[in-house]
Parts: structure tokens; C-alpha cells; sequence
């Protein structure tokens, strides 16, 4: 059985290495490989004549580090098909040393054995250049795969695998994602051997410092300013529960899932107006007004006893990956219709009962004009349409022609019933032209209020009231109006 033995080189120099790793790595000289000379304990040990196999010239083969390691373990498990190996690495063998992980899911596998032997971990090295204590909360990341999502900024941070300008660059350029490009971050290479440095500065300068290797990590210290904090999702959940604990808000402690109702939709309106304006900070504004409902709706679920915006977010994640099998799963979807052909058949599956209709689903708080549109959009699909819009059109007169009878006639019951027919056809026109008629109908009244407005002002500039102007009057100044874009 291959059979190879891991050790750690430490964060410093020969003085900190354990005396059973300085045997093993002085005892085996033929057997023994590093992942890079780069070390001052192999500087040191070769000044003794010591001779190791490194594997530095294969980061020059490839972009990416993953091919790298890749690569280091092929070869380590070739070298070791005919006798035990030993296999050094910088700092501790399993504190961000992604070749000794490879080695590990290799010896699950069969392929090989392993034994992991001692070695200092850099983290105690910096614990110690820069003072602090990681029980107040700590983060361990790695520069060659930083992703925003890991990051939290209340934590001491270290980013290990720092290695050159290039990934200082892509440390600096996440970190200023969630970050001011002044905070202050400190370099520190080679902790706690004869070696150390550490050089405080400014995020942005991060990738201008020269004096750069494997053994330079990278400290972030915790975010303490609140304004800082206020881009973080657990600030806002704090806030949420505060203004609904015990000391909150009066108006907030008394809402409920119902009371809020109308708040929800007049922000989900107004968040549309934003969209519409094409205002990039007027959409940011509104869009924090519908995540604010949101999180009061949950707050109150976690109140209650019943539900928190942890259970929100983890039903609508395994929603979506179970509702995108062509990108979380093995089908595929060429198509917007491949798509939805997905959707609507995991959404079938998911149903706890079968359907009596193709109606069924439609939501009955919605407005009226939505719900003709999604009652439409259903009936269509099983084949209960117009073939094209021009039957469509043809539909739309005979219910004017219907409702003009009634008008002529005098029924109001039958006038009401009759408009509402109008209203459905004109839906459909809508919904063949793949418009929105909530939304149109919503832009209309926007404009009618931005334009009576404009009337209402040049009325109390003239010094009279509307009703002291004629409607020929009050049409001009409406025409006023749309012909400034009103």
C-alpha cells in the first residue's frame, strides 16, 4: 500500500520546528518532498546539506491553482507507488493546505495512506504578532478563492495564500465590495520567525505591496463603526426585532400579518413607479420598502413562535433549485419554453392534491385585472383560445356592441355585467400583445395624477378654483401638460 506521511514546516524559522519533524525531514532525504522551497526552514536545512524534491516549478505550468495541487498529488502518489514518502508543507498539514485535502479524499478512497505528523500553524504566529484573541469571533479565509458571501466583517479576519500582486489584487478588489477602500488592513509575512513583517496600510494600496510570498496572510480587523454595518443582513434583522421587542417602536409592536397587508401592496406599486421612472436610486429606495415588509412578516412569524426569515429563506432556495433542474440538476433548457416547461412540471409535482381546474392557482387577493389575465393565461394553455389577435378584436367589438345595447336600454345591472365583459376582452387584446394590464393600467392613473396635479397648480396660480374654469379651460391646460411630457 502507498503509504505517505505529511508534516508541517511551521510559520517560522528552524527554531520553532518540532524536534520529531526536524528527525523526519534530516532522516529521509531521498523520500522527502516539499510543496515549495520557500521556507526558511528549508533554507536553513539546505545551508546543512540537505536536499528536498520541490514542487515549485509546477505553479509554472499552470493559471489556476487547483490544477496545481491537482498535479502536486498525481505525483506525490507516483512517488510513492514504490516506497513511503514524506510530503512537507508550510505551517500545520491541515490548516489551509488544500494538497493535504486532496490526499485525505484519495486515502478515503483506498488509493493510498497517510499519516499527518506534527507542525506550528501560522495562526498561532499571527495570533500573537498582532495581538488578538479569536474567541471574540474569527475567520479564516483563502485569498485564492475569496467569494463576498464568506466574508463577515464583525469577525477578526485572516486571509492565508497571499502569494503575489495578482491575488492581492482580487483580495482587494472583493474586500472593497463590503468595505471602504480606506480601511485599515495589515500585512503580515513570516510571523514569529527572524523573518516577520508587518506593515499596516489602506485597503486600496493592498496589491502595491511588493513584499509578497506563501507565508504573507493578510488581516482584516472588525467592523466597529455602525454605519459600517449597516450593509450587513444581520444588522437588519437586529433592527427588525429591536423596533418589535420590548423598547421598540409603538406603531411596529402592533402590527400583524393582516394590518401590513396594504402596506406590502403600496410598496410593491411603488417600487414598480421607480422601475418605470428608470430611477437607479429611486428602485434601490423602494425595493428596501418591499424587503422591509418582508422582514417585519417574518419578525412577526418569530414572535409568534412560528416561522423566522431563516424558514423564508430556505424555502424559496430549495424552491429555486428544485424548480431549475437545467441549472442545479441534469436536464437541460435551451429555451425560455424548455424553462417553463420545467417549471410548471416540478410546480405540478409539488401540489399535495390534484387539481379539480385549470383555473385552480390563480390568487384571489390580486386585483381584478390580474386575475383575468393569469385566469386567461391558464385557459390558454390547455387550447381555450383565440387563434390570433384578430379574433381577439373581433371578440372586443361584439362586447362594445353589447354593452352600447345596455346603455341604450337603461340596465344597470346588465351595463356593469356588460363592462366587465368589455374590461376581460381588453385583457386579452393585452395579453396577446405579452402586456401587463395591471401595469398599464397603473401607468395610466400615474399619468393622470401627474397631469391633474399640473392642472391643480396653474388653477391656484391664477388665483381661482376649478370650479371657476370652464372644461375648455381645464382641457387646455391638460393638453399643457402631455405636450411637456406630463
Amino acid at each position: 500500500m502507498k503509504h505517505i506521511t505529511i508534516i508541517g514546516l511551521g510559520a517560522g524559522d528552524i527554531n520553532q520546528l518540532p524536534l520529531g519533524v526536524y528527525r523526519n525531514l534530516t532522516g529521509n532525504r531521498d523520500t522527502v518532498f516539499v510543496r515549495t522551497k520557500d521556507h526558511p526552514v528549508l533554507l536553513t536545512l539546505e545551508e546543512e546539506g540537505i536536499v528536498f524534491s520541490s514542487f515549485d516549478s509546477i505553479y509554472e505550468r499552470h493559471d489556476q491553482f487547483d490544477a496545481v495541487y491537482e498535479e502536486i498529488v498525481e505525483v506525490l502518489i507516483k512517488e510513492a507507488s514504490d516506497k513511503d514518502i514524506t510530503y512537507a508543507v508550510p505551517g500545520h498539514p491541515l490548516v489551509a493546505e488544500k494538497t493535504v485535502q486532496l490526499l485525505i479524499e484519495r486515502s478515503l478512497k483506498g488509493e493510498i495512506t497517510i499519516e499527518i505528523g506534527g507542525g506550528q500553524s501560522f495562526l498561532d504566529s499571527i495570533f500573537q504578532a498582532l495581538k488578538i484573541d479569536p474567541i471574540e469571533g474569527f475567520q479564516l479565509l483563502d485569498g485564492t478563492a475569496l467569494n463576498k458571501s464568506d466574508i463577515n466583517v464583525q469577525n477578526h479576519m485572516i486571509i492565508g495564500q497571499v502569494y503575489d500582486m495578482f491575488s492581492a489584487s482580487e483580495v482587494k478588489l472583493t474586500l472593497m465590495e463590503v468595505l471602504p477602500y480606506d480601511y485599515p488592513v495589515t500585512v503580515v509575512t513570516a510571523a514569529g520567525s527572524d523573518q516577520e513583517v508587518i506593515k499596516q496600510m489602506e485597503l486600496h494600496e493592498l496589491d502595491r505591496e511588493v513584499h509578497l510570498n506563501n507565508l504573507t496572510s493578510v488581516y482584516i480587523p472588525p467592523v466597529k463603526e455602525e454605519g459600517l454595518l449597516n450593509k450587513e443582513f444581520s444588522k437588519l434583522r437586529e433592527i427588525i426585532a429591536m423596533l418589535r421587542g420590548p423598547e421598540g417602536c409603538p406603531w411596529d409592536k402592533k402590527q400583524t400579518h393582516e394590518s401590513l397587508r396594504p402596506y406590502l401592496i403600496e410598496e410593491s406599486f411603488e417600487l414598480i413607479e421607480a422601475i418605470n421612472e428608470g430611477d437607479i436610486d429611486h428602485i434601490i429606495e423602494e425595493l428596501g420598502d418591499v424587503l422591509l415588509q418582508v422582514m417585519l412578516h417574518s419578525q412577526i412569524g418569530e414572535d409568534e413562535g412560528y416561522f423566522s426569515i431563516d424558514d423564508v429563506i430556505e424555502g424559496i432556495s430549495a424552491k429555486m433549485i428544485r424548480r431549475h433542474p437545467h441549472v442545479f440538476g441534469e436536464e437541460k433548457a435551451e429555451t425560455v419554453d424548455d424553462v417553463m416547461g420545467h417549471w410548471q412540471r416540478v410546480k405540478q409535482k409539488e401540489a399535495k392534491q390534484e387539481k379539480t381546474s385549470v383555473l385552480d392557482g390563480v390568487n384571489s387577493s390580486l386585483p381584478q385585472l390580474m386575475q383575468a389575465y393569469e385566469l386567461q393565461k391558464k385557459a390558454a394553455k390547455v387550447g381555450f383560445d383565440w387563434a390570433d389577435s384578430k379574433e381577439a378584436w373581433e371578440k372586443v367589438r361584439e362586447e362594445i356592441e353589447e354593452w352600447s345595447k345596455e346603455l341604450a336600454d337603461s340596465h344597470t345591472e346588465n351595463m356593469e355585467k356588460e363592462l366587465g365583459d368589455v374590461l376581460f376582452s381588453l385583457v386579452n387584446i393585452a395579453r396577446f400583445y405579452k402586456l401587463n394590464p395591471e401595469l398599464a393600467i397603473f401607468q395610466t392613473n400615474q399619468k393622470f395624477i401627474s397631469r391633474f396635479h399640473y392642472i391643480e397648480e396653474k388653477v391656484d396660480a391664477a388665483e381661482k378654483t376649478m370650479e371657476q374654469m370652464s372644461l375648455e379651460e381645464l382641457d387646455r391646460l391638460w393638453n399643457e401638460a402631455k405636450a411637456i411630457g406630463l
